[in-house]
Formats: C-alpha cells, sequence, structure tokens
C-alpha cells in the first residue's frame, strides 16, 4: 500500500524492514541448550583427539628411551680382530661384556686391517650408516707404524670427528701411542693428536687403545703387535665405563 508521512510499517510487513525482525528475536531457551550441546560435544571431541596424540606421542618416547644404542666400532686391524676368531674379537667380545651390564646395545665392525685415518675417512660415510647413534673411532696406529707426517693423521682424524659431530652422533675416540724408537719430537707431536681433537669436539677419550696389553707378550699374538684373546678381554675390561658413558651420553639426548 502505499506509504503516508504518518504511515509506520512493522517489520512483518516491510521485507526492507526484515533484518531488525532477524535481529530481534531471541532464540528460546531448547534451542540455546541445543546450541550450547552442540558445542560442548566439539569440544569434548577435541579434548579426547587431543589427549589421544599426546597419548601416542608419549608412548613413541618411551619406546624411543629403550631401543637399542647403535654404534659402529670405526677402526684399524685392532677393531677388526685380525689373528682371531670373531667371537674374540674386540666387537663381539665389548657387545657381550655390555649385555652383561643389562645395556641394549647394537654393534657393528667397522675394522679394516692396514687402515690409516685416511683410509677411514675415506670410506666414513659408508661406514657409518643412518641410524647410528654413537662412534668408537680407533685409527691412528697403522700411521704411527709406517711414520707418517703427525699432521696427515691430525687431518684425518679431525675430519672425521667433524663430520660425525654435523651427524649428531656420539663418539668415543680411541688415543695412540708412538713408539719409542720414532724419536721425541714425532712422539710429542703424535700423541697430542687425540687429546688435543677430544678437547676441540668435547667427545669422549679413552687415552690408549692399548693400555695394559702392549708390550706384554703374554697378552698378545706371535707378532708382538695385536692383542690374543686374552689380551683382548683386558682392552674389553679397561674400555668398558667410557662406552658405558658413550651409551648413557647417547640416552640422554633421547626425548624423555
Amino acid at each position: 500500500m502505499p506509504l503516508s508521512a504518518t504511515t509506520v510499517l512493522s517489520a512483518e510487513e516491510s521485507p526492507e524492514m526484515s533484518f531488525m525482525l532477524l535481529n530481534s528475536r531471541r532464540p528460546s531457551s531448547s534451542t540455546r541448550a541445543q546450541s550450547y550441546g552442540w558445542r560442548r560435544g566439539l569440544l569434548q571431541i577435541a579434548a579426547a583427539a587431543l589427549c589421544s596424540a599426546a597419548l601416542v606421542a608419549g608412548a613413541r618416547t618411551a619406546a624411543d628411551a629403550f631401543l637399542p644404542v647403535k654404534i659402529v666400532a670405526l677402526g684399524d686391524s685392532l677393531t677388526a680382530g685380525y689373528g682371531l676368531p670373531e667371537k674374540d674379537g674386540f666387537v663381539p667380545s665389548l657387545q657381550a661384556a655390555l649385555a652383561v651390564k643389562g645395556m641394549a646395545v647394537e654393534m657393528t665392525n667397522a675394522g679394516v686391517s692396514g687402515d690409516t685415518a685416511a683410509d677411514g675417512l675415506a670410506r666414513l660415510d659408508w661406514s657409518v650408516p643412518a641410524g647410528t647413534d654413537a662412534v668408537i673411532v680407533e685409527l691412528g696406529a697403522n700411521d704411527m707404524l709406517r711414520g707418517l707426517d703427525p699432521s696427515a693423521t691430525r687431518d684425518a682424524l679431525d675430519t672425521i670427528l667433524q663430520r660425525l659431530s654435523r651427524r649428531h652422533i656420539a663418539i668415543l675416540l680411541c688415543g695412540m701411542r708412538a713408539a719409542p724408537n720414532l724419536g721425541p719430537d714425532y712422539g710429542r707431536a703424535f700423541d697430542r693428536i687425540y687429546p688435543d681433537l677430544a678437547d676441540k669436539y668435547s667427545v669422549l677419550l679413552y687415552p690408549f687403545f692399548l693400555d695394559g696389553v702392549a708390550a706384554n707378550l703374554g697378552l698378545t699374538q706371535s707378532d708382538g703387535m695385536h692383542p690374543n684373546a686374552t689380551g683382548v678381554g683386558v682392552i674389553v675390561e679397561r674400555i668398558l665405563p667410557k662406552v658405558q658413558e658413550l651409551v648413557a651420553r647417547v640416552r640422554n639426548q633421547r626425548p624423555s
């Protein structure tokens, strides 16, 4: 109908004013209750999903804490078990000693007889595969026996430690000592390699791999250099606390 100056239409009568009707109507108590119940249901579903995710994450973290620590022993003939039955070599003997201590460890023997520090560096990537937690580095004895420049040995070991550290792999560096017949200058330069690098990279150091065995004919093979089975037992007994510390470092770095 035509509008006069005094005509006023209600919102129900005028489509243009229908927004007033929509805004002015309040939901009934039953509608509000239904809306609240719907929202509460969504919140409960979301809370349950979050709890489930937290439980799954917690279960994974707990499982990770008990996974075996994977250790690679990167070395030369002293690591490889030269001249010995496999079961009597350094790596199997060390793993057995750790098992007696109740430590879940999987060890890989990456020892190659005759290797120098540079040789170990050349095969580092494939000798230490992805998923490795820790490495025992035992290299340098052949460098010393061949009278190689200690600076070359230092550079190769430095690069090995640098690359392993970048991969966030825990390291136990095993030292070696120069034979006296090489002279005092050579001995000083060579012997400082291991403590210097251990300090530089903040890694564990076992000062002398052949401690208690070197020059003891009752603990070495006929060549007077490589340990026999009894000699390996001495090495394992003496290095064991450091390896336990290495395993502890790995476990402490895992999520708790």
